[in-house]
Formats: structure tokens, sequence, C-alpha cells
């Protein structure tokens, strides 16, 4: 009886999507925004790409992510979680790749310390162009997750300084999901659902009646999060 001697080598990879909130460049309406990475060599050489690498042997999955992201983009987040694995046969032309991918959520002074250069660009989420690899349909993915995770989470902290207006947080919400919100139901349904808590402070300096400061309370996610 003749055996059969198969490849089973297979390589592993971890890429990050890092989503942030910018003005449109031509509504001007904030929008979701994220950044790309210039492939150097082959495969895919010159295409735009997700930040990541190789996962090295001394190093686990988290750790990977964020030391790969702030080696190609300069930047830190304090919102890293895992998304998804993506591991089809053929989703690499040369070897077997696994890639592990995190999503990244930062805030406005996050996204400020991102590196900007020849090799690093921010897109529109929804706009990107042809992607190395699988990776347009990662974006995809993640956006996908990203807006139906909004909806029942208070993921949106992770785009907001920890104390905020509940109007602050409503033009989170209408970024991310790319819509207009009623105000009135908005505050209403926030309110209701217990995740955020009033600080007892107000934002200062402003000409009309100051509205108030909230911060998410970090108790509520154990009774509204959901995989």
């Amino acid at each position: 009886m003749q055996s059969t001697q198969i490849d089973q080598r297979v390589s592993l990879a971890v890429s990050t999507v890092v989503f942030a909130l910018r003005p449109h460049p031509r509504t001007g309406h904030d929008t979701l925004w994220l950044p790309l990475v210039r492939r150097i060599r082959e495969p895919y050489e010159g295409a735009w790409a997700l930040p990541g690498g190789p996962l090295e042997s001394d190093e686990d999955l988290a750790a990977s992510a964020r030391n790969t992201l702030e080696r190609t983009t300069g930047l830190t987040t304090n919102y890293l979680e895992q998304l998804y694995s993506f591991g089809e046969v053929d989703r690499s032309p040369a070897d077997r790749v696994v890639s592990i991918v995190y999503w990244a959520l930062v805030r406005p002074d996050e996204a400020a310390r991102a590196v900007d250069g020849e090799n690093v660009e921010w897109f529109v989420a929804d706009e990107v162009p042809e992607l190395a690899f699988d990776h347009n349909r990662i974006v995809e993915y993640a956006l996908g997750r990203l807006r139906a995770k909004i909806t029942y989470s208070p993921i949106a902290h992770a785009f907001l300084n920890p104390e905020f207006t509940l109007a602050e947080l409503r033009e989170v919400h209408e970024a991310v999901l790319r819509k207009p919100l009623d105000p009135a139901n908005f505050r209403r349904q926030v309110l209701a659902s217990n995740t955020v808590v009033p600080t007892g402070t107000c934002v200062t300096g402003t000409s009309h009646r100051p509205p108030a400061l909230y911060r998410f309370d970090p108790a509520s996610t154990t009774t509204r999060e959901r995989p």
C-alpha cells in the first residue's frame, strides 16, 4: 500500500481593521475611515492591504495585533477585540495562510497620532479600493459587524472621550449607521437602556443652556452584550 505525504503546513497571520470617525470629503458628515498599508513585496506588491503581519512564535494574538498596528501605522488604541478568522484555502496565491483578524476602534485623539506616509493612507471605509488578498471581504464583514453591534451594545463609547453628551453619542450612531436619528427618541432609548450614567457636570463655555455630560456604565455590558 503506497502512502501519500500531505503537506499540512499553514502560516498564521494577524491583521487589524481600524475604524475612526472623520468628516467625509464630499458631504462633510462624520463617517467611518480606516488606514491601509501599501504592500512593498509580492504577492500583491503595490496594492493596499489591512495592517498586519505574520504571527511570531513569541507573541500572543492580541500582542501581535497591537505591535503590528503600531509598527505599520503608529496607532495605539484602548479598544481592540478579536473579530473573526479567515482561512479559505486559496486566499493567498503563494502559501496557505490563516488570518486572525482583530478590529480596533479609535478616538479622534488616538487617530491623530497615526503615521501619514507614502505607504500608509486613510480611506473612507465604504469606499476602499481593490485590496490585496481577501481584505475587501474582511472590511465588509467588519463594517456589518460594527453596524449590527452598535444597535445592541455600548460599543460607541470606543469613539468617544470618557465623558460625552447625548448629542455626541447620537452623532456616533448616525455616522456608523449612515442615517439620521430622531434626537428625542434616541435620548429616551439611551436613558432607558441604563448604559450611561450622568457625571453630574455639564459642558462649560457654552452660551446657551450647557448640555449634561454622561459616561458609560461598565456594569451594563454584562447584561446587554452578546456575540
